[in-house]
C-alpha cells in the first residue's frame, strides 16, 4: 500500500532548514540538528530558563515540551499556559500580550524562548520574541509556511519547514524538538 502522506512527510523533515540568524543556512539535517542540540545544551550547562510558546497545535508542541525538557532533559523549563495566567494577560493586555508579558516578569538575560508558529505570523508570539530579546534571552523559532515569515526574522537559530500544510509542519516541530530531547536524555541519562 502506498502512502502518500508519510512520503511526503519525510520528504518535507529531509528540506526542513535550520538557519543561524537570518544569513547562515547549515548544509543538512545533520549539521542542523548539531546546532540545535549544541544551543539547547549550553542553556543546560548555564542553567538558563526555557520558555516554549505557541498557538493552538503549536501550543500542546509548547506545552509537552515544556514538560519533556524539565524532567527527561533535566532542564529548567516554565510554562506560561497557566488558565489564570493566560486569561489574565488577554484580558489586561489582550491576546497579543499572552506571553509577552508574563516574559517581561519572568526573562533574565541568557534564558531561552522557543517559538513555535505554523505560519510565523502570530502577533503574540513575534510580540513574545520580542520580549524575551528586549530582555537579553537567546530565540529559537520552528516555523513553516511562508518562507519570509515575521517569526523566522526574529531568532537566533530558525527552523523552517518548507510546506503549507498545519499537520505537516507542526509534526515535523515536534519530531525535531523530541529529537533533541531525546539526544540530551541518551547522552546525559535518564532524569528521574
Amino acid at each position: 500500500m502506498e502512502n502518500r502522506y508519510i512520503e511526503e512527510l519525510i520528504k518535507k523533515l529531509r528540506e526542513t532548514e535550520v538557519w543561524e540568524g537570518t544569513e547562515r543556512k547549515c548544509r543538512d539535517y545533520k549539521e542542523g540538528m548539531q546546532i540545535l542540540l549544541e544551543a539547547f545544551s549550553r542553556h543546560k550547562r548555564k542553567e538558563s530558563n526555557l520558555f516554549f510558546v505557541g498557538n493552538g497545535g503549536s501550543s500542546a508542541i509548547a506545552s509537552h515540551m515544556t514538560a519533556d525538557f524539565m524532567k527527561n532533559g533535566g532542564m529548567n523549563t516554565y510554562s506560561l499556559y497557566d488558565n489564570a495566567v493566560t486569561t489574565c494577560m488577554g484580558n489586561d493586555y489582550g491576546y497579543e500580550c499572552i506571553f509577552s508579558k508574563p516574559m517581561e516578569f519572568l526573562v533574565k538575560r541568557g534564558d531561552l524562548a522557543v517559538a513555535i508558529s505554523s505560519s510565523g505570523n502570530s502577533a503574540n508570539i513575534v510580540n513574545a520574541i520580542k520580549a524575551a530579546k528586549d530582555k537579553g534571552a537567546e530565540a529559537i523559532t520552528f516555523t513553516g509556511f511562508d518562507r519570509g515569515n515575521r517569526v523566522k526574522q526574529m531568532g537566533d537559530i530558525n527552523v523552517y519547514v518548507p510546506i503549507c500544510k498545519y499537520g505537516m509542519v507542526e509534526s515535523i516541530h515536534n519530531l525535531i524538538l523530541q529529537q533533541i530531547v531525546d539526544m540530551i536524555m541518551e547522552r546525559d541519562g535518564e532524569m528521574l
